[in-house]
């Protein structure tokens, strides 16, 4: 079993199967769907995502008792 390396990072969970036989209408319906859905809520979150990723994404704060 092959494990894709997903943006969540996600590694452990159900596998979500997607046909092999969609046509590449199908599919391209799909991301279509999904593109417009991550718009919606980046447009509706956008400052919160924006502050959450900076904030999962800085390095972690020194504490006053960490010498280094």
């Amino acid at each position: 079993m092959t494990h894709l390396h997903l943006p969540s990072g996600i590694t452990q969970g159900l596998d979500f199967l997607i046909p092999d036989n969609w046509s590449a209408e199908q599919a391209l319906a799909v991301v279509e769907l999904i593109d417009d859905l991550r718009e919606r809520i980046c447009a509706h979150y956008q400052l919160a995502l924006h502050d959450l990723l900076s904030e999962q994404r800085s390095p972690p704060e020194k504490s006053l008792d960490d010498p280094f």
